[in-house]
């Protein structure tokens, strides 16, 4: 604990997706567990419109805890942002390559020599472009095919309404010939556009072909936060990690809160989301996970996403969720058995 003055406001911000983080919110437990110390806890994505709703990606906001896409997280560390890494989640989303109906192009083997669609938007860091080419990308690495074995084309996305608009706008048109899409809203817009399934990358056996954005997920707080205020990062960390606790045993409550969290109806969220997701949204930060977001690290590099290098174990800091699952062990221990009197 330092001496440090008491920050009047802790910030979250999570994406539209299953986390720890939204289950903890819509509970209130994050409220309740920094009441008693006058702090408040408040969501960047339902702030008043004088929030700095860009630090969901810049992360310029020393009280912020991040639970989000690895694109932004990685990009803001390269650009100098001392963030630090304090967990990551694997949490399948439904990643999928579509092609136009009636094409007959069934499997990765068969992307070879096809025009992909790469979507462009004006946006400092462009992650959804970033998702594109590297679900292409793991998708033809699994048939044993590089980059090189499609052509990629580049459509403009501003101005259209919808997540992957542009895209099947230009499927539709013919422009292009397979399209990348993931998660629930993913699920709505591939039906909406009657467009059929090519490659389903989340039955990819070997996970190094289904790294992206969300796979894995980092968890990811300011160095100043962690330095004055340790103690308040593990009570948050402490905070998740009961979140996906109780998450573990309540599949329905669970399948309604990613409902509102993603804005995507029952069954898209079924279609994206495959059962069990509910025992899925413990962070680590695994041997494992720590490698695949290297490997995410250095694809983004090489496609020039990312300024500077970034050192993903030097990133890592696996103190807090520590301390923050022996503070859960120590809260939800039985009380000790009285001595007897003598």
């Amino acid at each position: 604990m330092t001496s440090a003055v008491l920050p009047r406001t802790l910030w979250f911000t999570r994406c539209p997706v299953p986390t720890a983080t939204g289950i903890a919110a819509d509970r209130q437990w994050l409220t309740d567990e920094f009441a008693a110390d006058g702090i408040s806890v408040r969501s960047l994505q339902d702030a008043s419109p004088d929030a700095d709703r860009a630090a969901h990606y810049t992360h310029a906001l020393p009280g912020l805890f991040r639970e989000g896409g690895n694109v932004p997280a990685l990009w803001a560390r390269s650009r100098g942002e001392h963030t630090r890494l304090v967990g990551l989640t694997w949490i399948e989303e439904r990643q999928a390559v579509l092609v136009t109906p009636g094409s007959g192009i069934r499997g990765a083997a068969a992307l070879r020599g096809l025009r992909l669609a790469v979507p462009k938007h004006d946006i400092a860091i462009d992650f959804w472009r970033a998702m594109a080419l590297r679900g292409f990308e793991g998708a033809l690495a699994s048939a044993g095919l590089a980059l090189d074995d499609a052509s990629f084309v580049d459509v403009p996305a501003d101005g259209h309404e919808g997540q992957w608009a542009a895209e099947l706008a230009a499927l539709r048109r013919g422009d292009v010939d397979a399209v990348y899409v993931k998660g629930a809203v993913a699920v709505e817009a591939a039906r909406r556009a009657g467009a059929d399934v090519a490659v389903e990358l989340d039955e990819l056996p070997d996970r190094r072909f289904r790294v992206n954005n969300g796979t894995p997920r980092p968890i990811t707080v300011h160095q100043q936060l962690l330095d004055e205020h340790p103690d308040l990062v593990d009570r948050f960390l402490a905070v998740l990690l009961r979140a996906a606790d109780w998450a573990a045993g309540q599949p329905g409550e669970v399948r309604r809160i990613l409902g509102a969290e993603t804005g995507a109806g029952a069954e898209a969220v079924a279609g994206a989301y495959r059962p069990g997701t509910h025992l899925t949204l413990h962070p680590d930060l695994s041997a494992e996970r720590l490698a695949l977001l290297a490997a995410q690290e250095a694809g983004l590099r090489a496609h020039g996403f990312l300024p500077e290098p970034v050192d993903v174990a030097a990133w890592a800091a696996p103190e807090p969720l520590r301390r923050a699952a022996a503070l859960v062990r120590r809260t939800s221990a039985p009380p000790s058995p009285e001595e007897p009197s003598s």
